[in-house]
């Protein structure tokens, strides 16, 4: 089973070519193939992660996007954000989430806690640990 980390677009491009013809042959649980398949998946994984992240949403958009979603309107946002002078202005920018509303919103309307605290653009990514 020769498989190695992957450390460039070729090597990116050979584990894909590697997974789609295994994917097609659809090995059973247990074969040589089918561990050679969860091993390319996880290493294809962390080079995806490493080089193709995905940016969380803005707060603020995560929120709309939901609203259009479920058909919600202004009103249906004052239990988790407060009076719906107070929603506009999160809606419109001139107000932060505080804490208690990304909680409100997260288990109320199952937005990703992760989106909607956001983040820096100027914090430095971490890099994964090397063991």
């Amino acid at each position: 089973m020769d498989i190695r980390p992957i450390h460039t677009q070729e090597d990116y491009d050979a584990a894909l070519d590697d997974l789609s013809a295994l994917f097609d042959a659809g090995p059973e649980a247990g074969t040589p193939d089918s561990d050679r398949m969860e091993i390319l998946i996880a290493i294809v994984s962390v080079y995806e992660d490493k080089h193709f992240r995905i940016p969380l949403p803005d707060p603020i958009e995560a929120i709309k996007f939901r609203m259009e979603q479920q058909g919600l309107t202004v009103a249906d946002l004052v239990p988790y954000i407060g009076p719906k002078h107070r929603v506009y202005e999160v809606l419109n920018g001139t107000r932060a989430l505080t804490l208690p509303m990304i909680r409100r919103l997260h288990e109320g309307l199952g937005i990703p806690a992760e989106s909607l605290i956001g983040h820096s653009h100027e914090e430095p990514e971490r890099e994964l640990a090397h063991a």
